[in-house]
Order: C-alpha cells, then sequence, then structure tokens
C-alpha cells in the first residue's frame, strides 16, 4: 500500500437519504467533498471561512457551513444539501415569491430556511430577520426572500 493510499480514511455517511462511503485526506473541507467526489453542486464555495452562507447544508437537520467542516467530521452523520430539499415547501416558496436574482444564494437561504424549520417550526417575524443574517446575497433580493421564508412560517388558511 503507498502512503498516498494510507492517507486515506474511510468515511461512511448518509447524503440526501443515500448511503455512501468514500476515502478523503484528513484535511478535506467537506464543501469539496461534497462538489468534486459527489457531484453535488448545489452548495457554493464563496468565501470559505463561513461568512456568506452559499456553501450551507444540513447536518443532522441543524445548518452548518460546510466550507467550515472537515469531511472526516461528517463520518456517521446524515448530510442533507440543496439536492435533497427538491420540491421542499421551502423551495416552492422561493419559487412563488421570485425569491432570487442571479440564484448563487438561493441553495444556502432555502437550506438554511429548512433548518430553521427544524428548529422553531413556528418561527416569528423576529426570529426569521435574525436567522437569515447567516447567509449573504449580493443581488439585493432580501425583501423576496425574507417574503418567501415569512410564507413557509404563516398558518395558511383552509
Amino acid at each position: 500500500m503507498s502512503s498516498l493510499e494510507t492517507a486515506l480514511y474511510p468515511i461512511e455517511f448518509k447524503v440526501n437519504g443515500e448511503n455512501r462511503t468514500i476515502r478523503v485526506r484528513a484535511a478535506e473541507i467537506l464543501l469539496f467533498t461534497l462538489r468534486d467526489n459527489l457531484g453535488l453542486t448545489g452548495s457554493k464555495s464563496g468565501c470559505n471561512n463561513g461568512d456568506c452562507g452559499t456553501c450551507t447544508i444540513l447536518v443532522n437537520g441543524i445548518t452548518m457551513k460546510s466550507c467550515l467542516m472537515l469531511t472526516v467530521e461528517a463520518h456517521g452523520k446524515h448530510i442533507t444539501t440543496i439536492e435533497g430539499l427538491t420540491n421542499s415547501p421551502v423551495q416552492n416558496a422561493f419559487a412563488h415569491n421570485q425569491a432570487f436574482q442571479c440564484g448563487y444564494c438561493t441553495p444556502g437561504f432555502i437550506v438554511n430556511c429548512e433548518g430553521l424549520r427544524n428548529v422553531d417550526p413556528h418561527a416569528d417575524e423576529e426570529t426569521i430577520r435574525v436567522w437569515l443574517e447567516s447567509n449573504i446575497c449580493r443581488c439585493t433580493s432580501y425583501e423576496e426572500i425574507h417574503n418567501a421564508v415569512k410564507d413557509v412560517f404563516t398558518p395558511k388558511k383552509i
């Protein structure tokens, strides 16, 4: 076995409901594993230091910036990317409210909002506002994004 092979660690985790086993370097960042090794390109590389939110994913249902997480830390975890939220209520609210411009930040916002639904399914206006501060939209589509998220948390009349 070469030294390169021994420097790889086996990682088993569930990604978007599918069991996956891969081998990675100890220093590999989860964002790049998702994009380069697994072909899940919805999570974007923006700032690479956790400020912009374009790489947001769910780890066991909780939001996480994948640029700040080593792939080896994902061992045994359930990872959800934007690809795992197709036709979710959050994604549908974003489409209905036209809450995107260039679309680069949109996956991170949708995943972030899904994370909020997981931890606070009855989030109020202030909680939504604070929660959205962890993602940046450079095209200033904030009003539409805020409306979309508000729609998700507004009780529907029957």
